[in-house]
């Protein structure tokens, strides 16, 4: 506990008596028929009745009368010697053993349960829509989007005082998604071209200051979100579609989950301690590992025609792009001072924590996969 937990002295003295500052002198200790001394130094700090509860236990001075006077000043020195005239920082006895301090135990910062809780949510809403209609999923997405979307402009807004408009954004966020699932890139890129312009437009609405850094922020948050979010929906339109996303999913998801758990358990030389000290090198080499492992696996039994060297080079090229995607929003949080974007999703923070691996992932994936596989 610190002093300032104590809060403002009171004004009234001790058992009744009052006094200018309601402190004893260290000079009445055994005389008790003085009272408060007027202008003496305070002897430490004032008792407080509505804190009784909170604080720690102390020692108490024994019961000895300063200048050895008869039992009345016993009584009085006894008086002193309770909660008011105690040793903060009492000196340990020479011959006493210490205590061992408790190991610490790592702690994983976020409440795992809600975590996992969710997450299994997610990925259950995910499947079910994924493999049932596949409009319904492209409708997910666009949610996403724009969910992620209020997130990024209301924290660039509150922190630094940035306005980029979120009508146009959201409006052009979700009509991205949807070009680029029915029209593929072609119509994902005019899409883009056209929520740059909405922005520009909108903006000019408002006084001109600040103009030039809001409109460049909302370029910004249309390319960085739903435009990056469309190679998603681009991976579906193929006659293998759900399974292309599927594997794009659980290659970044399993990503993440090496990293946490080999970091969290053997990480000791940090990753980039400026931009987020919890990530080490032993965490992004659990990254690469699980993650090449999964993409063998997915691209031998889930994609057409995959093979499984194929999906080596896959899970690596998702572990390099999930963790430069963490980092990258991680370099946003920092610069705007907060942890998460949001608070939507207990155990994770916002929409925007769980989309920044994606993201940058899905046009690695999607690329890759034509490569391998063709466009299906």
């Amino acid at each position: 506990m610190n002093d300032s937990s104590w809060g403002a002295p009171p004004q009234t003295g001790h058992a009744g008596h009052t006094g200018q500052a309601g402190y004893w002198s260290p000079t009445d200790q055994g005389h008790g028929d003085r009272g408060p001394v007027q202008g003496a130094a305070a002897a430490g700090p004032a008792y407080d009745a509505q804190h009784a509860q909170q604080t720690r236990p102390m020692p108490i001075v024994p019961d000895v009368s300063a200048h050895g006077g008869d039992q009345d000043d016993d009584r009085g020195a006894a008086r002193l010697s309770g909660p008011l005239f105690r040793d903060e920082n009492p000196e340990p006895m020479p011959d006493a053993p210490q205590p061992t301090p408790a190991p610490q135990k790592k702690s994983a910062g976020r409440d795992l349960g809600a975590a996992i809780g969710v997450g299994v949510g997610l990925g259950a809403v995910i499947i079910a829509s994924l493999f049932v209609v596949k409009a319904v999923f492209v409708g997910v997405i666009a949610v996403a989007v724009v969910v992620g979307l209020w997130e990024l402009t209301s924290r660039l807004q509150e922190r630094k005082e940035i306005k980029a408009p979120l009508v146009p954004l959201a409006v052009g966020g979700a009509a991205m998604v949807v070009a680029g699932y029915v029209r593929g890139a072609e119509g994902a890129w005019v899409a883009m071209a056209l929520t740059a312009l909405a922005v520009l437009v909108w903006r000019m609405t408002e006084p001109p200051e600040g103009y030039l850094k809001d409109v460049t922020a909302g370029v910004f948050a249309a390319f960085y979100v739903p435009f990056l979010a469309t190679f998603v929906a681009m991976m579906l339109t193929a006659d293998d579609g759900p399974w292309r996303v599927l594997t794009f999913l659980l290659l970044t998801v399993v990503s993440d989950t090496g990293a946490y758990a080999v970091g969290w358990r053997f990480g000791k030389h940090k990753l980039a301690p400026r931009i987020s000290p919890g990530k080490t090198r032993e965490g992004l080499l659990g990254a690469v590992t699980f993650a090449m492992v999964a993409g063998a696996l997915c691209l031998q039994f889930l994609i057409d025609d995959g093979v499984w060297w194929q999906g080596l080079l896959l899970g690596l090229a998702v572990a390099a792009s999930a963790t430069l995607g963490d980092l990258g929003e991680s370099m946003i949080k920092r610069d705007l001072g907060i942890k998460d974007m949001g608070t939507l999703l207990p155990g994770h923070g916002g929409i925007m924590d769980r989309l920044d691996s994606l993201l940058p992932t899905a046009p690695v994936v999607w690329l890759l996969l034509v490569l391998f596989v063709g466009s299906g």
